[in-house]
């Protein structure tokens, strides 16, 4: 049984979207407005398809469905986690995501909880959280369009993370480049879009009256521990009731056993190869791919970065 799997995920063009993916990862992508690249997903209708091996051809979902011992048997009857990079190439709207009771009761779907590792090189900033204390005064100054004294913007440079909990409002803005790692859900509410018109001269849809309802007032937290072994240096990004997320920075080489039923392994910067059971697979940027719960331990030989996931079984 295959023990690790290639994974080929799908476009999707934005408004905001611009040409990162195919100017730095060499992706060949379908417009210069290419806002996404759901890159690791089980999602119907927007899986990942697999590259290699017995499942090559497949999609993920398919397979996760099918092969559920690849996976350590899980209790999740769909695949739990999407992994994507995001290229705005403008802002995007101001949002929140439902938590998993909003979004069962209102939308039949899990809500959303994210996180965020930032990718671009140059200077940007995100919106993250609001400038007040209690959800009555967010939900006056959103009523009174106060938008300056509502949002929160945070500067981000290339390796900061950020964990997004659902009823946390957000955005990402011009000229951020993001790994972002989710519940699989795609829902959204959009609470304020600059009165921006899409490309018929519409307005985009604003959900106000749900993004009342799913905003929550949070206190941002640190999470990100260290993390020491011989050939890399890591951090340990998040572990919450979801997902953990984990960032290794290999300079040499590193042995890795697996410590969960699957890993989900992103990479991001550099190149090199990975050995499993003595098979070794050319890995670089741009790479995505799954280690199943067939490979007990594997190596990984290079100078590169990889953002490693796994969700948290239920």
């Amino acid at each position: 049984m295959d023990k690790i799997l290639f994974l080929e995920g799908k476009f999707s063009e934005k408004i905001w979207g611009g040409s990162k993916l195919k100017d730095l990862y060499s992706y060949q992508i379908p417009s210069d407005k290419t806002g996404e690249y759901w890159a690791i997903s089980g999602m119907e209708g927007e899986s990942s398809a697999i590259l290699n091996g017995e499942f090559k051809g497949k999609s993920l979902r398919e397979v996760y469905k099918d092969k559920p011992e690849l996976f350590g048997n899980p209790n999740e009857k769909e695949f739990p986690l999407l992994v994507k990079i995001i290229d705005a190439a403008d802002d995007l709207s101001i949002q929140v995501h439902p938590d998993d009771e909003m979004g069962a009761r209102l939308e039949n779907s899990k809500g959303k909880t994210e996180c965020w590792y930032i990718l671009n090189e140059n200077p940007a900033s995100i919106i993250f959280g609001l400038k007040v204390n209690s959800k009555d005064e967010a939900i006056k100054l959103i009523d009174e369009r106060k938008w300056a004294e509502l949002l929160k913007e945070v500067p981000t440079k290339k390796g900061d993370f950020f964990f997004v909990r659902a009823g946390t409002v957000h955005a990402i803005k011009k000229d951020s480049l993001i790994l972002e790692i989710q519940q699989a859900s795609d829902i959204t509410y959009r609470l304020y879009d600059y009165d921006r018109r899409d490309d018929k001269g519409n307005l985009r849809d604003l959900h106000l009256e749900k993004s009342k309802q799913a905003i929550k007032i949070i206190d941002q937290e640190d999470q990100i521990q260290t993390l020491s072994g011989t050939g890399y240096e890591g951090r340990n990004l998040t572990s919450n009731e979801y997902f953990e997320v984990r960032e290794f920075k290999i300079n040499s080489q590193a042995k890795f056993e697996r410590q969960n039923p699957y890993l989900l392994e992103s990479v991001i910067e550099g190149a090199g190869e990975i050995e499993i059971d003595g098979k070794v697979y050319p890995i670089k940027k741009g790479d995505f791919f799954l280690i199943t719960n067939y490979a007990k331990d594997y190596k990984i030989t290079g100078k590169l970065t990889i953002i490693e996931a796994n969700p948290v079984e239920k």
